[in-house]
């Protein structure tokens, strides 16, 4: 049996890729989801992080894994890894497929995918689309939110798939100030998952009502240094950069910079965070002239090893920085 991995791979709108084979492969015109063989020495996300960058010239963050699929096809037998991954790349380079498409969720139903790529749509379909409803249950007329209402919430992020609801509790969010407070108070959780969670509703109601989050800015910018969570300082970077940051403070510009030089030169910080530090410290560099020299330095340092979509970033932010 082959052991190969996918990556069901989103960018910022919540769009899928799908990629299609070419005419004269083993499923000739099919859909799939991005991927290929795992090697012997490689562990499954090493794998995809691989193929997708050699395949599309992609960097990839996993987020989530889905259920291992095995799969007769009459001509081989695959078992496929599943893993879901966002980006923030625009568009892929492609190398080995004819074409591609970024799909809405709901468009999984719709496209002729290859058989085990169907089952593994399925699952993602029942794990991440909106199906649940906001209650009016459990609110007070003050806007508190009761302890039943709280423990709704913490389900909704966790036992029920956590990303399929988060639409909806964005939405809560604009009606709500407290269920804001608490995806906050969530989003400092030792339980990862649930952080991550948190922090990526924060991130889709800053979208929906932009400033809606602004007097957790500060506590944002603040608790960059001490974050452990990959996933919620990618949250709250990509926040921070939609702000004025002459609106903050100099002690939050300082934490700002502090911490966005130190994963932007260590090599065990993810793309997604070294991209927003980029971001965050051009942003900076317009304020603090001085800052140009070192970020020139850090970005030109890493594009010497970086990825082709670290590279892109870099050239971009470098044709920005003030002279």
């Amino acid at each position: 049996m082959i052991e190969v991995c996918c990556a069901i791979i989103r960018n910022d709108d919540g769009e899928i890729l799908v990629v299609q084979r070419g005419e004269h492969t083993d499923h000739p015109l099919k859909w799939e989801f991005p991927g290929g063989k795992i090697k012997e020495s490689e562990t499954h996300a090493d794998s995809i992080i691989r193929e997708v960058e050699e395949e599309l010239s992609m960097d990839i963050i996993i987020t989530d894994h889905l259920s291992v699929v095995e799969y007769d096809y009459g001509i081989k037998k695959i078992r496929l890894f599943p893993m879901v991954c966002d980006t923030l790349t625009d568009e892929p380079v492609l190398t080995e497929h004819v074409d591609f498409k970024w799909i809405e969720t709901a468009g999984l139903e719709n496209i002729d995918l290859c058989d085990a790529d169907v089952i593994i749509s399925r699952e993602y379909l029942d794990k991440y689309n909106p199906y649940l409803a906001g209650s009016e249950e459990g609110k007070k007329e003050t806007g508190e939110l009761s302890h039943e209402t709280t423990k709704q919430i913490r389900e909704m992020l966790t036992e029920r798939g956590g990303f399929g609801v988060c639409d909806i509790l964005a939405e809560n969010v604009l009606e709500n100030q407290d269920v804001l407070a608490l995806l906050v108070d969530y989003s400092f959780s030792k339980d990862k998952q649930l952080a991550f969670r948190a922090s990526y509703c924060i991130t889709k109601a800053e979208e929906k009502a932009p400033g809606i989050t602004e007097k957790y800015y500060g506590l944002f910018a603040e608790s960059l240094k001490r974050l452990d969570n990959e996933s919620v300082i990618r949250a709250f970077l990509k926040i921070l950069n939609t702000y004025d940051f002459n609106k903050l403070n100099e002690n939050h510009h300082g934490y700002i910079a502090d911490s966005c030089f130190q994963w932007l030169n260590s090599s065990r910080s993810a793309i997604a965070i070294k991209a927003y530090s980029m971001d965050a410290l051009l942003k900076l560099s317009f304020i603090y002239p001085e800052l140009a020299a070192e970020l020139k330095s850090s970005i030109i340092r890493l594009m010497e090893d970086g990825s082709a979509g670290t590279k892109a970033r870099g050239a971009q932010i470098l044709k920005l920085l003030p002279s």
